[in-house]
């Protein structure tokens, strides 16, 4: 190149090093919805079901029953789903793609012979993608938030199972949005462990404190066997009659 030469423009969409600042912030937030939404409509997904609980619950530990009963419940849920006349992908197990809980349920999915999401998480220690998650529907996110966003926004179904903070918090997000009439269709809610969650949370005690009302009790159901679990789910799960995809749970403001 000589003295004369106007050295390359660098490309906006192309700088590396803008990408990664602080400015570009938004951009990379923008990328977090646009980018699985892209997979989502190529890959034919319609809804999900999502299963949440614990990384750290092993198949072989003390509460190993509970891994075995999510990949009990995934797999016939998904058995179910695929025998549902819909050219579209129909209740596709979506977990968040690490370890335990997550787990099973996409391995329960993997083995029906479904397809399976994974929403992992970038941590620095504890998350890593487990290998049951389908290839082309397995996403890594750098902020919860967006990752939070996409457990609901197709979720027709949810399942939690035991679980830590991160539980916690996902289902606290689940149940406000129906609190709050936020989407425009509730959704069912299971709580997976009956013993578990009402030493965990003493939800008579919100409800006698006026913390909250006694129909937000009916937000969600108890189940304790797999056959339980998905009997609740697919008596308030009705198939859609047209295959638009994906069917995402809008906002009242939207």
């Amino acid at each position: 190149m000589t003295s004369n030469q106007a050295k390359p423009v660098q490309l906006s969409y192309d700088n590396t090093e803008f990408l990664a600042s602080e400015a570009a912030r938004p951009l990379r937030i923008l990328a977090e919805y646009l980018e699985p939404l892209n997979r989502f409509r190529q890959a034919g997904i319609r809804d999900t079901i999502v299963f949440f609980g614990s990384a750290r619950l092993t198949a072989d530990g003390p509460m190993g029953r509970y891994y075995h009963e999510a990949q009990a419940l995934a797999r016939m849920i998904t058995q179910w789903s695929k025998s549902l006349p819909s050219n579209a992908h129909r209740y596709v197990i979506c977990s968040g793609g690490g370890r335990g809980i997550m787990e099973a349920a996409n391995r329960g999915a993997s083995e029906a012979g479904g397809k399976t999401i994974g929403l992992n998480v970038s941590l620095p220690h504890e998350q890593h993608a487990n290998p049951y998650v389908t290839r082309e529907l397995g996403f890594e996110f750098h902020y919860f938030f967006m990752r939070k966003l996409w457990f609901a926004h197709l979720a027709r179904g949810l399942v939690a199972f035991p679980g830590g903070f991160g539980t916690l918090d996902e289902l606290a997000e689940i149940l406000t949005l129906a609190q709050t009439h936020k989407l425009e269709q509730r959704i069912p809610v299971v709580l997976y462990g009956s013993d578990y969650w009402n030493e965990i949370i003493n939800f008579k005690a919100l409800l006698r404190h006026g913390m909250i009302s006694a129909e937000d009790l009916d937000l969600f159901q108890f189940a304790d066997t797999p056959e339980a679990a998905l009997q609740l789910l697919r008596a308030r799960l009705e198939p859609v009659a047209h295959d638009e995809t994906p069917s995402f749970a809008h906002s009242h403001t939207a």
